[in-house]
């Protein structure tokens, strides 16, 4: 068994800025080896997040850094990127992060940093859009189907390339609360799905084309 607080070959660093819950799957995920990999550290923009508290709980290395701790211009940037590489990272994940990165580790970790959002992009999308709001604006807009994207990230909000989907139906009688839970019943799996494809060398990146080689 792979225990979240040592390393297998194949290493995850995760970004978060509240309560953990997808950091929390992820830590049982590659606990279970459902994900052949294990987390490295965690880095939160939250000094209180309970993502942090997850993570010292499970034994994984985890770290404040924001604005308030480094403010100097691009500081912040080079502080994360530097966490990634101290703990040899090989893929990032977002995990309800809310701040977008810098160029320097957007550049080192090229096309090796994951985001999921709780509906189905390029829909649904952009700054401010997360949590229930998403839900709302899919109840709104009278759409059939939601869903999870896990998606490559880049310098905007949710414009990465797609890398995976999964569909769920939207009923007339959904609320967002309703919806939300269960997008979020599939928002794990999927994420599980997509690194263990990350760790297992299945996902060719071409021109922002994302291809999975069986």
């Amino acid at each position: 068994m792979v225990s979240p607080g040592h390393f297998s070959p194949y290493r995850l660093g995760v970004l978060a800025s509240g309560g953990g819950t997808n950091l929390q799957a992820i830590l049982d995920k590659c606990d279970s080896v459902e994900i052949p990999a294990s987390v490295a550290v965690v880095v939160g923009n939250n000094s209180g997040c309970g993502a942090l508290a997850r993570a010292r709980k499970a034994g994984v290395p985890a770290f404040h850094l924001s604005e308030y701790t480094h403010k100097a211009p691009g500081a912040l940037d080079r502080a994360i990127c530097e966490a990634m590489e101290l703990h040899e990272v090989d893929l990032i994940l977002l995990a309800g992060y809310m701040k977008k990165l810098g160029p320097v580790t957007l550049s080192v970790y090229a096309d090796r940093i994951l985001n999921i959002h709780p509906a189905l992009l390029p829909e649904f999308g952009g700054k401010g859009m997360y949590g229930e709001r998403v839900h709302q604006a899919v109840i709104d807009s009278g759409a059939k189907q939601s869903g999870v994207t896990v998606h490559l990230v880049d310098e905007e909000y949710d414009q990465g390339p797609i890398v995976a989907q999964k569909v769920v139906d939207v009923t007339p009688q959904d609320t967002a609360q309703s919806l939300a839970a269960r997008v979020l019943e599939i928002e794990h799996e999927l994420y599980a799905e997509v690194i263990t494809l990350f760790a297992r060398g299945r996902v060719k990146i071409q021109a922002r084309k994302v291809e999975i080689i069986s």
